[in-house]
């Protein structure tokens, strides 16, 4: 909406100074001739843009006119500039960017000393994420295929709710109609999405609610492990699963007592690529999982 994008520009010259038409267009993706009758516009609301010709010249907006700042102090500022920051680190979202912009104009926020980078998380699903986040707003349901812990793929068709990064990976909350219950799904594991034209069926409560609620009645099997680790390997154990030492061994070794999600794969990995410096000492299932494991991949390189 126009209205939005004169709000917009006004925020962007207060917080970056004189610029160019160009600049401008180029920034908001509309034309030189938009942006033109868009600062006629802010000029006629009463906001003293200054305009200056020439190869150096732009737009910009008089040091005497400020916002409102509202009641937040510089140490509030901070902490929603810092977080700001780390969702679009995560997602490039340009409606936070344009948050950010109203922050960083309405106070300059303090160094607090803290810095989200979530750059990482753009690297897996970026095109999965922005077309979810579509489908949360437009409330429309969206069908996918799906491919399980146990490698079973199958199609859905679910009522989406929100897009969350918990447990080290992006899901979707969503309500499956078939299931007539909330699910996650790890976006990584989702193929084929579309965004179909059916309307929610019912009003969803709010996702904390629904996460809430799912945690409750969480149906993982986790297990406790006891792990006898080599000092190489001690500090990997407690950084990749989490774990912590129950004894310190006089070797620099450890007993580390760990918990793992049984049908989840990242835990296992871990210990086969620590080798020789980790033994699982209980419980005498997950020994024997990981001594299967083991014997398939000297199997392979035996042929």
């Amino acid at each position: 909406m126009k209205i939005d994008r004169l709000y917009a520009i006004t925020l962007y010259l207060l917080n970056h100074g004189k610029t160019s038409a160009s600049e401008l267009a180029n920034h908001f993706e509309v034309s030189l001739r938009t942006i033109q009758r868009d600062i006629d516009s802010l000029c006629l609301a009463g906001i003293p843009v200054i305009a200056t010709a020439g190869a150096a010249g732009g737009y910009e907006i008089s040091e005497r006119y400020r916002l409102e700042k509202g009641f937040a102090t510089p140490d509030d500022y901070s902490n929603i500039r810092t977080a700001l920051q780390g969702l679009i680190s995560a997602t490039a979202d340009p409606g936070a960017r344009h948050t950010l912009e109203k922050i960083v104009h309405a106070q300059r926020p303090d160094d607090n000393g803290i810095i989200l980078d979530f750059s990482v998380l753009q690297e897996t699903v970026p095109h999965t994420l922005q077309l979810l986040q579509t489908a949360v707003k437009e409330k429309r349901a969206v069908e996918f295929t799906y491919t399980n812990n146990n490698q079973e793929t199958r199609s859905h068709t679910v009522e989406p709710i929100a897009v969350i990064y918990r447990w080290y990976a992006w899901y979707l909350l969503a309500y499956s109609k078939v299931r007539a219950d909330y699910r996650t799904y790890k976006l990584v594991r989702m193929n084929d999405i579309h965004i179909t034209d059916i309307p929610l069926t019912r009003v969803h409560v709010n996702a904390d609610t629904i996460l809430q609620m799912i945690d409750r009645t969480d149906s993982r099997q986790y297990t406790e492990i006891l792990l006898k680790c080599k000092e190489p390997a001690k500090t990997r154990i407690i950084e990749y699963l989490k774990g912590h030492v129950a004894e310190a061994l006089e070797d620099g070794g450890a007993l580390i007592k760990a918990t793992v999600v049984e049908n989840e794969q990242f835990w296992l990995g871990t210990l086969l690529s620590l080798g020789g410096s980790v033994e699982v000492v209980s419980p005498e299932k997950i020994r024997k999982r990981l001594l299967t494991a083991a014997e398939e991949i000297v199997a392979v390189y035996q042929k």
